[in-house]
């Protein structure tokens, strides 16, 4: 009957005043009926986005976790991309798939997302990043919200612009990272001040909300479904509200009042109509305050990224009885609220009947008032008009506010939110090893990145003034860094057990191993510093992405010049591995000397120009060069030819030549103009005595050097002598 009555007298202001006037009774019907194990609204363990004609959209308040609903989505797009290729390892094509689509977060206007979770996964950080590759649009959903261009050009006129409605749209979002299939998400979403839930909830509505009924503990509210009624009975559980009456006015009130608002009713009023107290005019009675409380409270935990929480009261209950609230809050803050609430349902388990002649139009059901004779304060939860008067149902007062409570969310598991690394790029062609065609350019582009998240990054070359895509791609970085000492120059002739050099990678995850001398011997451990090869027997950690080589075997594959010439603090360094993106010959024809990677935390593109330019295809350098003048006054002139592919000396075996001919240069004067030049087929020249005097006269100290002409370029020149 007190739900009944109550909700009568606040119809009189509209289904809100109705709603909201059933607030009281809900709490005399809750003592007559023994609640079961739960009570409110199931909360959701992890709920994803899902796709279901009918499925209520909710409406978001403060900061919450939302699944959304999908309501537009494209077919899966295949791409494709070549990976591998470094080191003589065969060339790889992978597949993976994009997709965009809608998502409806919440039916009312939301201030902005923060962090998306995919599969339990951060995609979007809280820094605003997304973690795949894609484009991500928020719509608010504001009165003046404009079509999304995406939904706009697939679905023509037909688009809406779903104003009052908040969605984002991904265009592209890359599900590699997610089994090419689309991910589960949810999102956080920022909508107002949690604390100001109600103002919010009620400020279209008749009805008026006092500035004091606010929620401070309340962080944030998922309305999915329910009418205010059930709303607002959930917040008056663990915060009580009052619906105050006036003359036309409908308002709700915290319970916070002072004691000169409190009215003192007048003595009771005694009459016989064969109910309770025909002498005295009022009647007490108490309930089970086991019935009342409840053991614990389940929220969703903003310290758990907003995964329910459990808080266990101070109740002594006969059942387990769990109050579910679909808010957000501290764990802390739900602890204190939960005992707040479980204590003041013990002290209104006290009731009181009470009779009086008329009514003072101050009290009405709501209102906080004492009883004479009696002490403490009362609360009226409904009155009924009698024959001889009206009569009351008051409820015992008090506020119970626990205090600060101790209380632990536990540990949950968060997942990595790593800025973006940003991507670093170097191409470079190398002498030929001999693998593969020995007509072929042989390049590598090392895509790497600083150390942070990184998901891979594509290649690009450019092109009449564009981008073009490779087709190529990595998604492991390489070991790109910088020369932190100065390498002083070397012959190269011979393995140098005590040089070392120090080098900084920028990712400081990345690691080098030791070897030993059958290692160098088989090639391992090389390293680009600058323009030379470089193996390394030894590497120590200095801390911060910093390394000690030692052991250094120099000028590796022909590039001895490079050694003789030392290298600054500040020269590229890169790790000669497999995860270096090897270039065919199809793209280096058709691509130009600069080149793009770009990765999805980009905001600009790496840029390299190509090094070592034709590198795989010159012939190295003659050595051993020998210079004589015979009995008659002839300069001759030896040397020891070597071929492309030829990284080991092998001892009594003669390199094979790769060349389609043996042919050589002789020179005389600068290397880029000489002022006379000889050509032979064998490793060996003599210059006759009666140009020797002549060329003395001409070009007294000009040198004499030779070099090999190969099949599609001339090795660089070996000094014979510096003057003829």
């Amino acid at each position: 009957m007190a739900t009944l009555v109550l909700t009568a007298a606040g119809s009189v202001f509209g289904p809100i005043g109705g709603a909201i006037g059933a607030v009281v009774g809900r709490t005399i019907d809750g003592q007559l009926f023994k609640p079961g194990s739960k009570e409110g609204p199931r909360l959701k363990e992890l709920s994803v986005s899902a796709s279901s004609y009918g499925t209520p959209i909710a409406g978001q308040y403060g900061a919450t976790r939302s699944a959304g609903t999908i309501f537009w989505s494209t077919d899966l797009q295949e791409n494709s991309s070549i990976q591998g290729g470094g080191k003589g390892k065969p060339e790889s094509t992978s597949y993976s798939y994009s997709v965009s689509l809608a998502i409806a977060l919440s039916s009312l206007p939301i201030d902005g997302v923060g962090r998306i979770w995919a599969d339990g996964n951060l995609l979007r950080g809280s820094a605003g990043d997304l973690k795949s590759g894609g484009t991500l649009r928020i719509h608010k959903g504001h009165g003046d919200q404009d079509k999304d261009p995406l939904l706009e050009a697939v679905l023509g006129s037909k688009c809406p612009a779903h104003r009052g409605l908040a969605y984002v749209v991904f265009e592209d979002l890359d599900l590699t990272d997610f089994g090419n299939r689309i991910p589960a998400l949810s999102f956080e979403v920022f909508a107002g001040e949690g604390g100001r839930f109600l103002w919010q909830l009620l400020r279209d509505s008749a009805a008026e909300v006092d500035g004091d009924t606010e929620f401070p503990e309340l962080l944030g509210f998922s309305h999915e479904q329910g009418s205010y009624r059930d709303i607002i009975s959930l917040v008056d559980r663990l915060k009580p509200i009052h619906p105050v009456i006036g003359d036309a006015t409908f308002e709700i009130r915290s319970s916070a009042i002072s004691e000169a608002q409190i009215p003192k009713l007048p003595a009771p009023s005694a009459w016989d109509d064969a109910e309770f107290a025909p002498r005295s005019g009022n009647a007490s009675a108490r309930q089970d305050t086991r019935q009342a409380g409840f053991s614990a409270l389940r929220y969703y935990d903003a310290n758990r990224d907003y995964q329910p929480g459990l808080q266990q009261t101070d109740a002594s209950q006969s059942d387990w009885n769990v109050f579910e609230f679909p808010g957000v809050m501290a764990a802390e803050k739900a602890k204190q609220v939960a005992i707040t609430a479980n204590r003041l349902s013990g002290f209104m388990a006290e009731t009181l009947a009470y009779r009086i002649a008329e009514l003072d139009p101050k009290i009405a059901p709501g209102t906080i008032v004492s009883v004479p004779g009696r002490s403490g304060l009362w609360l009226v939860t409904s009155w009924e008009w009698r024959e001889r008067g009206v009569e009351l149902q008051l409820a015992r007062y008090r506020s119970g506010a626990a205090g600060a409570q101790p209380a632990d969310s536990g540990d949950p598991w968060r997942p990595l939110d790593r800025l973006g690394a940003e991507t670093s790029l170097r191409v470079f062609e190398l002498p030929w090893d001999g693998t593969g065609s020995a007509s072929e350019r042989v390049a590598f582009a090392a895509i790497g990145a600083s150390s942070g998240r990184w998901s891979g990054a594509r290649l690009f070359t450019q092109i009449a003034g564009g981008l073009d895509d490779t087709g190529l791609s990595a998604t492991r970085r390489a070991a790109n860094g910088k020369l932190h000492t100065p390498l002083p120059p070397s012959s190269g002739l011979r393995f140098e057990s005590a040089s070392q050099c120090e080098v900084v990678l920028e990712d400081a995850a990345q690691r080098l191993r030791d070897t030993d001398i059958e290692g160098i011997a088989s090639g391992a451990n090389r390293i680009l510093i600058g323009t030379e090869i470089i193996q390394f027997l030894s590497s120590v950690s200095l801390g911060g992405g910093r390394w000690r080589l030692t052991g250094l075997l120099r000028g590796r594959g022909g590039t001895e010049l490079d050694a003789s010439a030392g290298h600054q603090p500040g020269s590229d360094v890169t790790l000669l591995d497999d995860k270096l993106i090897r270039l065919t010959s199809a793209v280096l024809s058709a691509a130009g000397s600069t080149f793009y990677a770009f990765g999805i935390t980009d905001d600009q593109p790496a840029r390299a120009q190509i090094e070592g330019a034709n590198a795989s295809l010159r012939p190295l350098s003659p050595v051993h060069g020998i210079s004589g003048t015979d009995a008659f006054g002839s300069v001759e002139l030896e040397w020891t030819r070597r071929a492309r592919g030829g990284w080991t000396w092998l001892d009594e075996v003669e390199q094979p030549l790769v060349e389609q001919t043996e042919a050589y240069e002789v020179g005389l004067g600068p290397e880029q103009s000489p002022y006379v030049i000889w050509t032979t087929g064998q490793p060996r020249y003599a210059i006759p005595a009666e140009e020797v005097d002549d060329l003395r006269l001409q070009f007294p100290e000009e040198p004499i050097w030779v070099r090999q002409c190969g099949s599609h370029a001339k090795s660089r020149a070996l000094r014979l002598r510096d003057a003829l």
